[in-house]
């Protein structure tokens, strides 16, 4: 059932900001997956608009290394993507104290949408890995103008991540614990993952360009949403999140063709020339890296958010880091003691 004052707000929130008459107009809640956020659409799309609920003293979703920001990061990010000319959803109005933002509805058709539907997938896949070089190339280019360049992944923070799936994946989801000398081993090699990711090149980052966060629209461009979180990243870090996504599994065939593409585009749009074995290799241990973390997350929002609709995406996230494990083999010591207690990632 929804909340009477909640629609009313976000009825005035669109007739403020539009000065059109809603009294009338479907109100309808959308999905927000795991963010605090909460989403209305008023109207029938396409003649639609979408509110953006933001619950008082937002803080970013994801963990993020750099104080709080002066704007607001969906306003800030925003505002820098639509100057590279990346297609994001258009902010009609803000109203900060009330915590409404009047959004352009871009519709209800996710990447991943269209692949349930049937669609091929390589034509999507291409589409997006095109835009996400193009993105950038542009943004190493123009490295500043976005909160997103004051805060970034360090050594800190991937291996923080990484504790989250020890704290949350190991313990919480499979109840073990690691014998001191596991321990040993296992912080040593999250210290050396954390330590080498950190040393890769770092640049713009969405953090989570994936089959959701990619709106297919009826022309066939993809529009970017949830960018809110975007901070300085490796190259790699939003390809682990396009290409091993946990909702939407790829052929290894597809997932080496578009990083390869993604080479290309990089360096036809302005980039560097990259080789791919090096490339791939990074991809790889991110892979690890990330995939863990998801896991360990999805069972945090179950557990401490009270929403278990990611629990289903775990066993896809923990078959990526196996895959990764098997193409890193220095890495198989700490995959031997992780499998004990955690039998999906055993080789």
């Amino acid at each position: 059932m929804q909340d009477p004052q909640t629609e009313a707000r976000v009825r005035g929130a669109v007739a403020r900001a539009t000065g059109a008459d809603v009294a009338r107009a479907p109100v309808r809640r959308l999905a927000g997956h795991a963010s605090l956020r909460s989403y209305w659409r008023v109207g029938t799309f396409p003649a639609s608009h979408v509110v953006m609920v933001l619950p008082p003293d937002a803080k970013p979703e994801e963990v993020t290394k750099g104080g709080a920001p002066a704007v607001n990061p969906f306003v800030d990010v925003q505002r820098y993507l639509a100057g590279l000319g990346v297609r994001v959803p258009a902010i009609r109005a803000f109203d900060e104290p009330g915590g409404l933002m009047v959004l352009e509805d871009l519709g209800d058709e996710m990447l991943e949408t269209r692949l349930l539907a049937g669609e091929a997938p390589a034509p999507l896949y291409a589409r997006a890995i095109d835009q996400l070089a193009r993105l950038r190339a542009a943004a190493e280019a123009r490295p500043e103008g976005s909160v997103a360049f004051t805060r970034s992944f360090d050594a800190e923070l991937y291996r923080w991540e990484l504790d989250h799936f020890l704290e949350w994946g190991l313990e919480a989801w499979k109840g073990a614990r690691l014998a001191p000398a596991e321990r040993a081993v296992v912080d040593r090699e999250f210290d050396r993952i954390a330590a080498t990711l950190a040393a890769e090149p770092r640049g713009f980052t969405h953090r989570d360009y994936q089959s959701r966060n990619l709106m297919v629209l009826p022309s066939g461009e993809q529009a970017v949403i949830d960018f809110q979180d975007a901070l300085l990243g490796p190259r790699q870090y939003d390809l682990v999140a396009l290409l091993r996504d946990s909702y939407v599994e790829l052929e290894p065939a597809l997932v080496e063709a578009m990083l390869r593409r993604y080479l290309d585009r990089l360096a036809a749009a302005g980039g560097p020339r990259l080789e791919y074995g090096p490339f791939r290799e990074t991809f790889d241990l991110l892979t690890v890296q990330r995939k863990l973390k998801d896991a360990g997350r999805f069972v945090f929002i179950d557990r401490v958010k009270k929403n278990p609709g990611f629990l289903p995406s775990i066993p896809a996230s923990l078959r990526y880091v196996r895959a990764a494990f098997a193409r890193r083999p220095e890495l198989g010591e700490l995959q031997r003691i992780l499998a004990r207690h955690v039998p999906e990632l055993a080789a």
